[in-house]
């Protein structure tokens, strides 16, 4: 009788996984700095094109994490020996390649805002669904471990039926040459950038929204887009719900708080940071306050979530839907701030 050694099983088990080939599109600071990092170090993907309209970003990338190929040409990129995409590069060009990318039997997780209008959205959901492929967008903050024990909570009806929630993301980030400060390749300023992750999870926690009103405006910093928006929204079966996103606050208190009828929760340090140590405080009628805190990689999670979606070729948690649902409530937002 053979006896296989531990090591000799450990490099069978190895080969036997069966791997996700990505394709990259788009090689800015958050690609390079987070995405690829937080990829290269997963089991189950393998990163094998890299795409960029300038040659030598391309490369660059390439070689930084061992990709085999760099395109300057989409089409030719699609063509390479890739299962899924990963769009990272201006909103406004999220639509035609995300197209594409579907065209081609490629599965597609994007970054958010899925695109520069819900028509275009909805587009891409269509031709997703006419080719089999999934879409998924880059929500991450709803893959934190304490948001999904707060989403636990909900469900359980621990907290009763949900009042309110407020959630607010402001950062000082003052205008420059970035493509956010462009509306023609933004769509908006930050109520496209951050409020975007706000209204998504306005509808994780709360259920989906059935009327949203509010503001977009410039409070500190003039430009093009706006530095400031907040909206007030109704939930279909629940309360209601309101967040505030700004690019115009040096320091700010960035976080959710849920109130029910029979209790409360709020999660701290969640929100606009990294690799931090969150908190969950949840205090509920009759029984003594807790608070948990949980150091994670919301894009680690997201990515194994997704990679375990693509491989079986199963619909992602969030989904293309999502991104189109979303896309109509700031829209809805948007035209009842001009009135």
């Amino acid at each position: 009788m053979k006896i296989i050694s531990e090591e000799k099983k450990n490099k069978l088990h190895k080969k036997n996984i069966k791997k996700l080939k990505w394709g990259v599109v788009g090689c800015g600071r958050y690609l390079e700095n987070t995405f690829l990092p937080t990829l290269k170090l997963q089991k189950k993907n393998q990163l094998i094109s890299v795409f960029s309209k300038d040659d030598e970003r391309a490369a660059f990338i390439r070689d930084k994490f061992a990709a085999r190929f760099s395109y300057s040409n989409y089409n030719e990129f699609l063509k390479s020996d890739i299962d899924a995409v990963y769009i990272s590069s201006i909103n406004s060009e999220h639509y035609d390649q995300v197209i594409k990318a579907a065209e081609a039997g490629k599965h597609i997780l994007c970054e958010k805002p899925l695109a520069i209008t819900a028509k275009q959205a909805e587009d891409m959901l269509k031709v997703c669904k006419k080719n089999n492929v999934r879409l998924g967008v880059n929500y991450v903050y709803r893959f934190h471990p304490l948001a999904v024990k707060s989403k636990e909570i909900i469900e359980k009806e621990m907290l009763g039926k949900i009042i309110s929630i407020s959630a607010d993301f402001s950062i000082n980030f003052a205008p420059n040459e970035n493509f956010r400060f462009k509306k023609c390749e933004s769509g908006g300023g930050a109520i496209r950038d951050l409020g975007t992750h706000m209204i998504d999870l306005l509808r994780y926690f709360g259920g989906e929204i059935e009327d949203i009103k509010g503001y977009v405006s410039n409070v500190i910093y003039k430009s093009e887009v706006d530095d400031f928006s907040s909206g007030l929204v109704k939930f279909e079966k629940n309360g209601f719900g309101r967040f505030n996103v700004s690019f115009n606050a040096r320091t700010a208190f960035n976080r959710i708080e849920i109130i029910g009828y029979k209790g409360c929760l709020c999660l701290e340090h969640f929100i606009g940071r990294k690799n931090s140590s969150s908190k969950l405080t949840i205090d509920l009628a009759g029984e003594g306050k807790k608070s948990f805190r949980k150091k994670a990689n919301n894009l680690t999670h997201l990515l194994r979530s997704v990679t375990n979606s693509f491989l079986h070729n199963e619909e992602p948690l969030v989904n293309g839907r999502d991104g189109f649902l979303n896309m109509e409530l700031m829209e809805e937002l948007e035209k009842n701030s001009n009135k």
